[in-house]
């Protein structure tokens, strides 16, 4: 299962449900794009050390996916398809689906406008 953003935020900050979803896999799959976004959100903290320390820890135990040039691929195909359709969204989140739709991973996460991706499965909590 891949974590969006606002799940590993959850998770850091101790959403029970959030963590009785994460129990029921092996292993947690991170996308860099995910990373950086949550790095800058630590930047940003007061509680950075604590956030720092815990996403160490999370990053040990789990898999990063890095994108690449069939990430890539993918990230154009259905950029072009959302479109087509009349329904882009956000650039990052675009890269998380190509890294999800790449390995057949759901993703977990709040935002809504995942559903409009074709083929991906978007599991919320």
């Amino acid at each position: 299962m891949i974590l969006d953003t606002n799940a590993l935020s959850a998770l850091a900050d101790g959403s029970e449900e959030l963590e009785d979803a994460a129990a029921r896999v092996d292993v947690l799959s991170l996308p860099v794009i995910v990373l950086g976004e949550y790095r800058y959100g630590i930047a940003r903290s007061r509680h950075r050390t604590r956030y720092i320390t815990w996403l160490a820890q999370l990053v040990d135990i789990s898999h990063v996916l890095p994108v690449d040039d069939e990430t890539a691929t993918r990230y154009a195909a259905l950029r072009e398809e959302l479109r087509t359709l009349g329904q882009p969204i956000p650039s990052n989140d675009l890269w998380i689906a190509a890294l999800a739709l790449q390995h057949d991973l759901p993703v977990l996460t709040r935002d809504a406008h995942f559903v409009a991706v074709p083929r991906l499965r978007r599991v919320s909590w």
